[in-house]
């Protein structure tokens, strides 16, 4: 069994989100993540890998290319395996906790719009060279 106090686990940064793993089960781990206002996650998809999301606290909205939701305290969001996805967050500090699970929980990082100076890895343009996702 894992058991896990989200308010004494949270970790802040005014220069990045944090995303803290907090333990791996079966091919997958459970984490949370605490974003600062205005702070953006890369947009980016696991292309082996179910990524869930819960919010704890806070808010900001999700984007996937097909729409945006609005994230708030509790609401759950499913990336299903190969899924676009970017999370922004809002006015305030946002706690969320996350769990992904599959065969592989590596990211494919797109593009970053909260860090300009960012550069895609070789593996990544690869990646969406082969897999047209808009």
């Amino acid at each position: 069994m894992y058991a896990f106090n989200l308010l004494h686990e949270q970790e802040w940064d005014p220069a990045r989100h944090i995303e803290k793993i907090l333990g791996t089960v079966a091919g997958g781990d459970v984490a949370v993540a605490c974003w600062e206002p205005g702070q953006i996650s890369p947009h980016h998809c696991h292309p082996g890998a179910t990524e869930i999301y819960f919010c704890f606290s806070g808010g900001g909205v999700m984007r996937t290319p097909q729409e945006t939701f609005a994230v708030a305290p509790g609401t759950f969001v499913v990336h299903p395996p190969g899924e676009l996805h970017e999370f922004e967050n809002g006015t305030g500090r946002t706690l969320l906790f996350r769990v992904r699970y599959g065969t592989d929980l590596r990211a494919r990082i797109r593009n970053w719009r909260g860090h300009p100076e960012w550069t895609p890895s070789a593996e990544d343009l690869d990646y969406f060279r082969q897999h047209a996702i808009e």
